[in-house]
């Protein structure tokens, strides 16, 4: 009488990976606890009204903001440790994206803060600059803003407080970023335009 052998089982095909039930590797569980921990710490960064647009879970607000507020280096690295822990409950692709587009935001933000810089600059040292201003900016009020410059020229030379001369720039940055806006207007219109 012959033995039979007992059923082997199936050789895994190391190709298909719904045959992996293998836990990730240490290495690999300690790069994602890494990378939570540094969205965590990009979103510590945000002011409140930023935090508020993410609609977080209102524990990783609260994690958030105590790890803003921890003063000592150690409570603050085990409450940045916390945040981490609670980052991987959240989905975070959704996160990345919208940092990417507040960092989008800031990067757009700074230009305008420099056009608005130059423009002043330019403004308070030369008298030829209000005819380059009103060509760039047909719409701008030029009785306004050449008051502005007077007014700011006026406050440098006798060393006195500087408003209007922070005037002129708010003036000069809203006038850029309502350019921009209009800008990025008319680019979002432009591919709904061509259909048919």
């Amino acid at each position: 009488m012959s033995r039979s052998s007992p059923p082997s089982d199936p050789i895994p095909d190391p190709s298909d990976p719904s045959t992996d039930a293998r836990p990730p590797s240490k290495t690999r569980r300690k790069a994602e606890m890494h990378a939570s921990q540094d969205l965590g710490e990009a979103l510590m960064a945000l002011d409140a009204s930023r935090l508020a647009e993410l609609d977080l879970p209102e524990r990783l607000v609260d994690a958030l903001r105590d790890a803003r507020s921890t003063r000592s280096h150690e409570g603050a690295r085990r409450q940045r440790q916390y945040v981490g822990k609670l980052m991987r409950e959240v989905d975070a692709e959704p996160l990345r994206a919208a940092l990417e587009r507040i960092a989008q935001g800031k990067q757009s933000d700074q230009a305008e803060v420099t056009a608005a810089e130059k423009w002043r600059e330019s403004l308070l040292r030369d008298d030829d600059a209000m005819a380059r201003l009103i060509i760039e900016f047909p719409d701008a009020d030029r009785v306004g803003i050449a008051k502005l410059v007077r007014d700011a020229r006026q406050e440098l030379a006798r060393n006195g407080p500087p408003h209007r001369f922070r005037e002129l720039f708010r003036q000069l940055k809203a006038m850029a970023v309502k350019r921009a806006a209009a800008s990025a207007a008319a680019s979002a219109a432009a591919p709904s335009a061509e259909l048919p």
